[in-house]
């Protein structure tokens, strides 16, 4: 596939003493773009390596036994190359990527058990790895809506004081994307097809493959895809559809996609959704008499589950 415009995403210092200025940067990335790079995020690069080393050792075995902890019903575990369809269209067989899903891991919360983990004999330090990326990239993740609550001109501790933390609903997914599914007769094959993910937050790493493009304007036709480059040491975090609820459409929840490049990618997904019984809507920063509100509140689990429902539906349908 023909490669995007190249795109230069605002890039916000989390270590900055000027949370001020901070917010500011990301206000103005969440307006015009959705999608910004964080650096000084506190997430130690050999966390980050043991990550990819992991992921990468789990996706490279065989169909049979990834697929021996296949998805449960609460969408924990490995979910396989066409499992995910979010083009309604009917040439698209859907998404050629294959994930794992690791939910929420507070040890007093039962749904605790539900997460599926790879035998210990074979992955001896899996769990453990994954626990401690889960448990800093959430720590990360507030500190990011820390700063755009400010940027809101709302309490810093606005998230945390609503209770979208009670308890936050977070879920790591290791992504792999082929490198053999380019070609004239694949052309319509995506490795993600266009989509704007479903909640408040996400957080990506990357292992420095292209392919991830967004389109600012998803209304235009056609469609202009702008490139989203690697920058070493950085993670890519973009805003989610709960988001741009809350905020009234001033936040904007853009489409994205992965596009095959002929070679292999793995990624790191880190989505951080409000506490399922929360309900979302226009923060009174976001709407007036003059600009009301355009969404119905809706309760955030409810939303999460009729999106991800449509997904796996369309893609058996």
């Amino acid at each position: 596939m023909a490669a995007g415009r190249r795109l230069d995403l605002p890039v916000v210092d989390l270590a900055s003493p000027d949370r001020r200025a901070a917010a500011k940067s990301i206000r103005q990335a969440c307006v015009e773009y959705g999608f910004f790079y964080v650096i000084n995020h506190g997430i130690e690069r050999a966390l980050l390596e043991r990550v990819f080393a992991d992921s990468r050792k789990f996706f490279e075995q065989t169909m049979e036994e990834k697929m021996a902890l296949g998805k449960n019903s609460r969408y924990r575990g490995y979910t396989w190359p066409y499992s995910e369809k979010v083009d309604d269209s009917p040439e698209s067989r859907g998404d050629s990527k294959e994930t794992f899903y690791i939910g929420p891991m507070d040890e007093e919360n039962l749904e605790n058990n539900i997460n599926q983990w790879p035998c210990e004999e074979l992955f001896p330090s899996w769990k453990k790895t994954m626990q401690s990326y889960h448990a800093n990239a959430l720590t990360t993740g507030k500190g990011i809506l820390s700063l755009i609550a400010l940027s809101l001109d709302l309490d810093a501790e606005f998230f945390h004081k609503n209770g979208a933390f009670e308890p936050p609903s977070a879920f790591l997914r290791l992504l792999h994307y082929a490198g053999d599914v380019n070609g004239p007769d694949n052309k319509d094959i995506f490795g993600a097809a266009a989509h704007s993910d479903y909640g408040m937050l996400t957080l990506l790493a990357t292992d420095g493959t292209p392919g991830l493009q967004i389109c600012r304007e998803k209304d235009r036709h056609p469609q202009i895809w702008e490139d989203v480059h690697h920058i070493d040491g950085s993670l890519i975090v973009n805003i989610g559809d709960l988001l741009e609820r809350w905020t009234n459409c001033v936040f904007r929840s853009t489409l994205h996609r992965v596009v095959p490049v002929g070679k292999e990618r793995y990624s790191v997904a880190f989505f951080i959704d409000p506490s399922p019984n929360l309900v979302v809507k226009c923060m009174e920063s976001c709407c007036s008499e003059a600009y009301p509100a355009r969404f119905a509140p809706i309760k955030s689990g409810d939303y999460i589950e009729e999106r991800l429902s449509s997904t796996y539906k369309l893609a058996t349908s």
